[in-house]
This record gives structure tokens, C-alpha cells and sequence, in this order.
């Protein structure tokens, strides 16, 4: 059995999925054949022992230093990966090498080569789309209040078609419940999360023990200084994770073994993508959402209010001081509202959660694999 993984790496949740199904999907005997789309994600991927192959330097999301998304030159990113003739040409043309070689072929999520390949008989069966419900609805909803509604309407009508052409769809979110529902081809399920097994390492219990990340685009010094401040004046010990602030005192670039600081933290502090507000539900954290103008993380954030996640929502917005105060009235708030009850047993608590999605998602893959005729 043979499956080709190709994850973006515009963010690193992408990523971390990818190598977290990697590794299970490797323990049952499946090869699998990782494919990334920038050097930084290959090197990511390398941390956690997995080598991949990079498809293309040209495509990418763009972003600012407090990762808000720019659109114009994003649009103008993708347009020229699209309509370059030695860019996504040239990648199709590399990946009919890869459908040969697999059984499946993963889009995890919404690469453009493998959005088109999917549209077509040849090679449609054995494209499986994996993507977050909040950034289907953001990509589809891209161009609205941008550009004419007609056109607007035509270019998310179109989208929707190429999604829906693959030979199956794996929709999750933090918040679906831990089973597999179906209709047809597409699948929504719970996004999974590391297994992190209980333990009792965790020093000075009773102490506001916060893990704390940030995704490459986070790269502003006085944001961070800030979010520093705001722990400090809360009292907090944190562990903080962060590429783009890797060159601060007391941060790390990465770490492969944030998951299991998050399960055993008192709060946990992050933008709110799936895989962060997975880990809160899961591991049962308070989480403290640094919000951005990024549309999908911004649907994640009200559906968490939804659901009456215990989270406290900041924006940077330039004023140090300011978000300092919300970092550290947000603390004491998530601190002061849930009892510090010893790390290992919510550790315990999440354990056969993640253990349970995890398995969800292995099933699925290794049931929608139809092996080639020898």
C-alpha cells in the first residue's frame, strides 16, 4: 500500500498532520511519500525524522510579520504559480510520476497542481483533498466584496466543482464529533492531535505553566516582547515556540514535543488554527486565541465561542502596552476560572480522545487505498 502525502507549508499545521499520519500510517506498513512546498517545511518535516521532496519554491499564501494575509499579493502569488508555464506546468508534469507510484495521492491542503489534477479522469480517483472546514469556506469565499458579485460567484462555483470532482474529500474540524460521517465521497471528521501518553513531569504544579506558539509569520519583535510581558506580569512559567521568534532569548524555533507541553500546561497560548484549538478540546486547556486577519482562523474563533471553549480572545494591533494587559488579564482570567488541577491527569483525560480520532483517520486512509494490479 502506497500513498503520496503532498502538505503545503504555508503553515505548520499542515505539517504536523502530515507527519503525524505519516508516522501512524508507517506503523501499519503503508509507504508513504511526503511532499512539501517550501525549504523551511522540508527541514520541519526532517525534525520529526521524515525526509520529503519540495514540488515547488513558487506557491504560497503571503502573509505580514503579525501574520495578517495579504490578499493582493497572494492573488498575485497564486495567479503566477497558476498561469507561469514553467511553474505549475512543470509541477503536473512531475507529479504524474508520484500517481504512478501511489495508490493515493493526499492534497492536504488545496495545492493548485493537485486541485486540477483532481478535476480529471486519469487521475481523479486517486486524489483525497484533506482541508479544515473554515479554509474550504475561505477559499471559496475569497473574492467576495473584492471584485464584481457575478464574477465573484463564478470563481467560487468553480472551486467548489474542482473540489468536488476529487476521488474523495476529508473534511475536519476541532469541533466535529470523534466519528466518521459521510455522504458519498466526503468526510467530516474531528481534526486529530498528537497521543500524548499521562505522566507526572511537570514541575511546580499549582504554577500557571503556559505553552505558547506562533507560526513563521509571527515575526514582530515588539509583538512578541509584548506577549512576554503580559506572561510575566500574570505570573506565568512559559514555554514559548516560535520560528520567526527564534532569535529572542527563551524561544525556541522548534520543538517536536510542543503537543505533549501544551497536554501538560495549565493554558495554552496560539492563534487559533485547527490544530490549537484541537488540542485545547481535546486535552481539555483553556487557550488564549492571538487573533489576525487571516479568514479561516477568524471562523475558528467564533465557532470556539460557540461551543463556550474556555478561550479569551487578543489582537496586536501596535500598542505593546495594550496587548501586554490583554496577555495578562487574559491569564489570570482562564487561570482564575479553571482550577489548577495536576497536569498529568488532563493529560490523562485527552489520551484516549486523541488516541480515538487518531484511529478515525487511519481506518479512513487505509480504506480508501485500492492497491494497483500487480
Amino acid at each position: 500500500m502506497r500513498i503520496a502525502y503532498l502538505a503545503t507549508a504555508d503553515a505548520r499545521g499542515h505539517l504536523m498532520r502530515a507527519q503525524l499520519l505519516t508516522h501512524a500510517l508507517q506503523a501499519r506498513g503503508v509507504k508513504v511519500q511526503l511532499i512539501t512546498t517550501s525549504d523551511e517545511g522540508q527541514r520541519f518535516l526532517a525534525g520529526f525524522g521524515l525526509a520529503a521532496t519540495v514540488l515547488s519554491r513558487h506557491y504560497s499564501v503571503q502573509f505580514d510579520t503579525q501574520q495578517n494575509m495579504l490578499r493582493g499579493a497572494t492573488d498575485a502569488n497564486v495567479a503566477g504559480y497558476i498561469f507561469h508555464p514553467k511553474r505549475m506546468a512543470r509541477d503536473i508534469w512531475k507529479l504524474r510520476q508520484v500517481f504512478r507510484d501511489n495508490d493515493l495521492v493526499l492534497n492536504d491542503s488545496f495545492h493548485p497542481a493537485l486541485l486540477f489534477m483532481g478535476c480529471l479522469p486519469v487521475w481523479r480517483h486517486k486524489v483525497v483533498h484533506i482541508y479544515g472546514a473554515s479554509l474550504r469556506q475561505a477559499l471559496e469565499t475569497n473574492f467576495n466584496g473584492r471584485i464584481p458579485v457575478a464574477v465573484a460567484r463564478l470563481y467560487s462555483a468553480v472551486v467548489a466543482w474542482q473540489i468536488s470532482r476529487a476521488g474523495a474529500r476529508l473534511e475536519h474540524h476541532f469541533a466535529y464529533p470523534s466519528m466518521a460521517e459521510h455522504n458519498g465521497d466526503c468526510f467530516r471528521l474531528p481534526t486529530p492531535v498528537a497521543v500524548v501518553k499521562p505522566g507526572r513531569d511537570q514541575p511546580d504544579q499549582g504554577r500557571m505553566h503556559i505553552a505558547g506558539y506562533l507560526n513563521p509569520h509571527f515575526c514582530d519583535s515588539a509583538l512578541a516582547a509584548a506577549l512576554e510581558q503580559g506572561i510575566s506580569d500574570a505570573g506565568g512559567i512559559a514555554h514559548l515556540v516560535g520560528e520567526g521568534m527564534a532569535h529572542r532569548p527563551g524561544w525556541l524555533a522548534r520543538d517536536t514535543d510542543w503537543v505533549s507541553q501544551a497536554a501538560r500546561s495549565s493554558l495554552i497560548i496560539s492563534a487559533p488554527g485547527m490544530a490549537a484549538l484541537s488540542i485545547a478540546r481535546v486535552y481539555d486547556k483553556p487557550i488564549i486565541l492571538v487573533l489576525t486577519d487571516q479568514p479561516e482562523q477568524q471562523r475558528n474563533a467564533a465557532r470556539a465561542a460557540e461551543l463556550g471553549l474556555r478561550h479569551r480572545i487578543v489582537v496586536w494591533d501596535g500598542d505593546s502596552q495594550a496587548f501586554a494587559d490583554s496577555i495578562d488579564q487574559a491569564c489570570r482570567a482562564l487561570s482564575s476560572a479553571t482550577e489548577l488541577t495536576p497536569s498529568h491527569l488532563s493529560a490523562a483525560h485527552g489520551y484516549d480522545r486523541a488516541i480515538d480520532r487518531l484511529e478515525i483517520w487511519l481506518e479512513l486512509l487505509t480504506s480508501l487505498v485500492k492497491p494497483a494490479s500487480p
